[in-house]
Order: C-alpha cells, then structure tokens, then sequence
C-alpha cells in the first residue's frame, strides 16, 4: 500500500505537469468485502480500490486519470505463490485468462474510467456486497477463504 500510494503521487505529479498520463492500480474483487482467513489481502484490496477512486476524483479535469482494475480470479500462479491451493473458491469458477483481464483494464484505463469490474464474478461480488448484510459476506468469504495457513494471532 505504501509504495503504491508513493508512486501514484510520485508519477502523478510528474503528469500533472504536462497535464497528462493514465494511472492503473490493481485492486480486486477481494476490495468489496471483509476477508477472514485473508485479512491482510482484502484490506490491501479496498485501500486500492478507495484510494484509487479518491485521486481520480481530485484530479478530473486536469488532464490525467486514474483507474483502478478490480478482476475476479485470474488464471495466474497467483494462488500457488500464496499457498492457497484447496480453498474453496478457487474450486468455484473458471478463472478469466490474464490476457482478457489485462485488455478490459487497458481499455479502462485508456478511456478515463475509475473503476473497472472485470468478469461475472466480480459484478456479482460487488452486487452482492451492497445488498447483503456484512455478516453475511463476511461468513460467505470465510466459507470461501477456507482454513488459513495460520492464525491471525
């Protein structure tokens, strides 16, 4: 979260100057919910997405943008490198293939948009986190989360 704020604000200025660039910060459905059994993740996740949608607001009309890409899950050795095999989510749904998700954010990015919610899983994701109580998500995404590697404490 640190070095993405620093060189948001560090390349950011920088564009501010000739008065544009693009932005593109990679948060995740994981942004829309609290995560038990990956706190740390989801936490990560909706200081992206917030942080994201905050500068774009303070920098409409100058000539940059900033985007924030929200994928579901992605094919990638993302869930390996994190030690996540057999949780229940990744058992759910077909992932979305890098290049597909790669080429909704550019796309989003390109045209100015804040956010982007790429795949059905994410748009039911970010659905489902406004109408249903957070009790709820939060015991759907540790169903979906499955036992932690270790303990929070």
């Amino acid at each position: 979260m640190i070095t993405l704020t620093h060189l948001t604000y560090l390349y950011g200025r920088e564009m501010r100057k000739h008065h544009f660039g693009r932005i593109l910060n990679v948060a995740s459905v994981a942004a829309a919910f609290a995560g038990p059994n990956m706190a740390l993740y989801y936490a990560s996740k909706a200081f992206v997405l917030s942080f994201t949608e905050a500068v774009a607001e303070e920098v409409r009309g100058t000539g940059l943008s900033v985007t924030a890409l929200c994928p579901g899950p992605t094919g990638t050795s993302f869930g390996v490198n994190a030690r996540m095999e057999g949780r229940n989510f990744l058992t759910m749904v077909e992932p979305m293939s890098p290049k597909a998700v790669v080429q909704r954010g550019y796309r989003a990015m390109m045209t100015g948009r804040t956010a982007v919610y790429v795949g059905p899983v994410t748009k039911v994701g970010f659905f489902a986190a406004r109408i249903l109580p957070r009790r709820v998500t939060r015991a759907i995404c540790k169903w979906a989360n499955g036992t932690p590697g270790r303990p929070a404490f």
